[in-house]
């Protein structure tokens, strides 16, 4: 099952370098990314969605996740679950992946004006300290993933450096 990670950055332009710095760590074999979403909200809170990046194509389609994701990036996330009815609908699609109420909220938080928020869905990093090592310094906050506790703190660790 493939790993969900968000990171969210303060510019707009730094998630898709980021988003870039993966593409080169793919062609380099040190991650295997099943598909990769930029959002970028510009000074007038106008929300852009950077090209979803597919190097495979799987016989398992992630449309309803990106879809549901996708709709919670463009509109407010907590006028979104207004209803019972969409809350549970949201809710259903993303835990699917690890995706919990406290992630609607950081990102609504997190995604201001200015920013942008990198999505990642990885399947494998077959040398994850390259990884780590490609993103050191990146800075970025990493909202939400499904890595394992430990691994998620080295990834925090490392864009901080």
């Amino acid at each position: 099952m493939s790993k969900l990670v968000v990171i969210a950055y303060d510019t707009p332009n730094k998630a898709a370098e980021v988003r870039g710095k993966l593409r080169k760590l793919q062609k380099d074999q040190a991650i295997d990314i099943e598909e990769v979403l930029v959002a970028v909200k510009d000074e007038d809170g106008e929300v852009s969605l950077l090209q979803t990046y597919k190097p495979v194509v799987t016989g398992r389609s992630n449309r309803g996740f990106w879809n549901t994701l996708v709709g919670l990036v463009l509109m407010n996330p907590v006028l979104g679950m207004a209803t019972a009815r969409r809350a549970d609908a949201v809710s259903g699609a993303l835990t699917e992946v690890g995706v919990d109420e406290d992630f609607l909220k950081d990102l609504t938080a997190t995604f201001q004006n200015g920013s942008s928020v990198l999505f990642a869905l990885v399947r494998d990093a077959s040398s994850p300290e390259k990884v780590l090592a490609e993103l050191r310094g990146t800075g970025g906050t990493v909202l939400q993933t499904t890595l394992l506790h430990e691994m998620e703190e080295k990834l925090q660790t490392a864009l901080d450096a």
